[in-house]
C-alpha cells in the first residue's frame, strides 16, 4: 500500500501518459481538482518508420508505418520523471498511473510480452515491428474481410458502419500471416500497444475494452467466428483463440500494480495502481467532461478522432464503431475519424512551401504554420479558387478506404502557398462536417462540438470548423487533453472516485475558448461544401477509381525498383 493513501486528496497525485504518433507526453495531476502541475515530453528516437527498417536499412513497401517498441519504454524512463520533477512533488505522493495510446497500433510478442523485433532472428523482419495506426498496407486484406462479411451477413458489420478498416487488428493480422507466416507462427500474442505498455508497467497482460470493441471486432461478448476466419484463410482460423483473445479489463479499473522494474524506470513508488489501457481519443472525453449523449469530442492532432456517447444504438454509415460502454459505462460510445489532419498541414509545409516563406516566417518570429495562417486568414472565403480532398492519408470516415489519396482542384500559375494551405485547412473541416452529417442523418444528433488536442491553438482553424459545421465550437482548457483524461482514469483505478463520471466532474479541464458560427461565413462555405461533396462522391464512391489504379501503379513501380526491374508489369491491375 502506498504511504500517501492517508493524505488528503489535494496532496495526492496521479500521472497520465499520452502516447502519440511522434512522442509521449506525461502530466502530473492533482487528484482533488485535476490541476495539471507538471509535464514532460519525450520524442521517439525512431519516430515513424515508413521508408527503411532500422538497422538493416531494408526498404519498406508503400503505405507501411512501423515503430520501435523500446521508444515507448523510453517515454516512461524520461517523460514521467520529467513531469514529476516539473511538478516539484514528492513521488511518494503519487497514487496511480494511466496511459493512452494511438490505435490501432499493434505489437507482435512472445508469451512474456517481448516484441518480436527484439529477438535477434527477427530484427530485420518488418512484420516483427510495431504496426502503427497509420500502417495502411493491409487494405487488400480489409477489402476481403468486408466483402466476406457482407456476403455472409455478419451481424457485427453494421456496428462498424458497414466497413472494417485496414488500420485495425484483423486486417493487419491477416496481412502478417499471409506475408510472413514464420513471424506469425512465432507470435504468441497480437497486442494493442495500449495494452502492451500497461503490461510493461504492471507485469500483467489485460486487454482493454475500448480497443477490443472498436479495433478488435468484439461485440456482444464475442469475436468473429472461426468459420468466418477460416473462410478468409484456413491458416487464420485460430487467430482469435491462439493470438488475440485475452482477459478484458473495464475502463477505469486497475490492471495491476507498478512493478519494481517499472518503478525504477519512472521514479514512482512500486505498488501504485496501473489503470487498464485506453485510446487517446476516447480517454479525452472525460477530460472535457463530455460524458453525456450528444457531446462530440474531436481530438485534433496528426489525425482527428471523433468520439461521442449516445443513449441509443444506431447504424451510422462509415463510422469506426459503436461499442457498449466504449467511453463510459451505461452509454453507447460512437467513434469516427479522419486519418490525416495535422499530418497534411505538416506535409505541405515541408514539401510545398518555398524557402523564402520559411525565411519570412523566421524574420517575423513565427513558425511556418503561424505565418501561413496569418496570410490565409486575410482572404475572403473562396478567394483562392480551390477545393481540396483531405485524403492524403486515406479516408477513415465515412468511406473507410485507405487507397484514396489527396486532391487539390483549381490550381493555376497564380496559386500561392497560402492559398493551398487554406484549402487544406478547409478540406479537413469539410471532412468533419461530412461525419457530423452522417451521425445526424442516422439519428445520433450532435448537440455540442468540443475540440481537444494540439490544433486547438490555431484560432483561425477553429473558426473555420465552426463556420463549416454550423456548430458552436468549444475547446477544452488543457493542451494535454488525452494525458489529463488518462490521469482521470488513474484516479478511478486508485479508488479515489467511484467511476469516470464522478472523477470527470471534479478533475475535467475548465472550458476554453468558444467559437460561434458567423452566418455570412457559413453561407459562403455551404457553396464550397457542395463542391467538396461532389468531388468526395466522384472519387470516393466508385464513379472514378483512378486513385486505386494509381496506388497499384505505385506498388508495381516500387516493387520493380526493389527487384532491379526496368519494365513494370501489372501496373494497371
Amino acid at each position: 500500500m502506498n504511504t500517501s493513501e492517508n493524505l488528503p486528496l489535494d496532496e495526492q497525485f496521479v500521472i497520465g501518459v499520452d502516447y502519440g504518433t511522434l512522442s509521449g507526453r506525461a502530466v502530473a495531476v492533482r487528484v482533488s481538482d485535476g490541476a495539471e502541475i507538471g509535464s514532460g515530453v519525450f520524442e521517439y528516437p525512431h519516430a515513424v518508420v515508413s521508408d527503411r527498417l532500422p538497422g538493416s536499412g531494408q526498404r519498406l513497401p508503400a503505405d507501411w508505418a512501423l515503430q520501435v517498441p523500446n521508444d515507448y519504454r523510453d517515454v516512461l524512463r524520461n517523460a514521467v520523471p520529467a513531469a514529476v520533477a516539473d511538478a516539484g512533488i514528492n513521488p511518494e505522493h503519487v497514487v496511480g498511473i494511466a496511459t493512452d495510446f494511438t490505435a490501432c497500433t499493434m505489437v507482435p510478442t512472445t508469451a512474456d510480452g517481448t516484441p518480436l523485433n527484439e529477438l535477434e532472428r527477427f530484427a530485420d523482419r518488418p512484420h516483427a515491428f510495431v504496426k502503427l495506426w497509420r500502417h495502411h498496407a493491409a487494405q487488400p486484406q480489409a477489402d476481403r474481410i468486408n466483402q466476406l462479411a457482407e456476403e455472409r451477413g455478419e451481424s457485427w458489420l453494421p456496428r462498424y458502419g458497414g466497413l472494417i478498416s485496414s488500420e485495425w487488428e484483423f486486417a493487419k493480422g491477416l496481412q502478417l500471416l499471409e506475408e510472413d507466416p514464420e513471424v506469425y507462427g512465432a507470435m504468441d500474442h497480437w497486442v494493442e500497444a495500449a495494452d502492451w505498455i500497461v503490461w510493461q508497467l504492471c507485469g500483467k497482460y489485460v486487454r482493454n475494452a475500448c480497443t477490443a470493441g472498436y479495433k478488435g471486432i468484439y461485440q456482444d461478448g464475442k469475436y468473429p467466428s472461426e468459420d468466418f476466419l477460416a473462410a478468409l484463410n484456413p491458416e487464420f482460423k485460430g487467430f482469435v483463440s491462439e493470438k488475440l483473445e485475452h482477459t478484458i479489463g473495464r475502463l477505469g479499473d486497475a490492471a495491476g500494480y507498478l512493478t519494481e522494474e517499472a518503478a525504477a524506470w519512472t521514479g514512482l513508488p512500486a505498488g501504485i495502481a496501473v489503470a487498464v489501457g485506453n485510446v487517446d481519443a476516447h480517454v479525452s472525453a472525460p477530460a472535457a467532461n463530455a460524458v453525456e449523449p450528444g457531446q462530440l469530442v474531436a481530438i485534433m492532432g496528426t489525425s482527428t478522432c471523433h468520439v461521442m456517447n449516445g443513449d441509443v444504438l444506431r447504424e451510422v454509415p462509415g463510422m469506426c464503431g459503436v461499442v457498449d460502454g466504449g467511453i463510459v459505462d451505461g452509454l453507447w460510445g460512437y467513434e469516427a475519424g479522419q486519418s490525416g489532419v495535422g499530418d497534411i498541414f505538416g506535409w505541405f509545409t515541408k514539401n510545398g512551401v518555398p524557402p523564402e516563406y520559411h525565411q519570412a516566417a523566421k524574420d517575423k518570429g513565427l513558425g511556418i504554420h503561424e505565418y501561413l495562417t496569418e496570410l490565409a486568414e486575410k482572404q475572403a472565403i473562396g478567394e483562392h479558387g480551390l477545393i481540396a480532398l483531405d485524403w492524403h492519408s486515406g479516408n477513415r470516415s465515412v468511406l473507410v478506404d485507405h487507397e484514396l489519396s489527396g486532391v487539390v482542384v483549381g490550381q493555376t500559375l497564380a496559386t500561392k502557398p497560402e492559398d493551398t494551405y487554406r484549402a487544406l485547412l478547409e478540406a479537413t473541416a469539410f471532412g468533419t462536417r461530412t461525419i457530423v452529417d452522417a451521425f445526424r442523418d442516422s439519428g445520433v444528433p450532435v448537440k455540442e462540438f468540443i475540440v481537444a488536442g494540439g490544433l486547438l491553438k490555431n484560432k483561425f482553424l477553429m473558426q473555420v470548423y465552426a463556420d463549416i459545421t454550423g456548430l458552436q465550437l468549444s475547446t477544452i482548457g488543457s493542451e494535454q487533453g488525452p494525458a489529463l483524461g488518462s490521469a482521470i482514469h488513474a484516479a478511478v483505478a486508485a479508488g479515489k472516485y467511484k467511476d469516470i463520471r464522478e472523477a470527470a466532474a471534479s478533475m475535467a479541464a475548465a472550458p476554453g475558448a468558444v467559437y460561434t458560427p458567423i452566418p455570412e461565413n457559413a453561407a459562403a462555405y455551404e457553396v464550397l461544401f457542395q463542391e467538396y461533396k461532389a468531388l468526395h462522391d466522384y472519387f470516393g464512391r466508385g464513379t472514378n477509381n483512378v486513385m486505386h489504379r494509381l496506388k497499384a501503379i505505385q506498388r508495381a513501380a516500387i516493387q520493380g525498383s526493389a527487384n532491379g526491374a526496368t519494365v513494370l508489369e501489372g501496373a494497371t491491375a
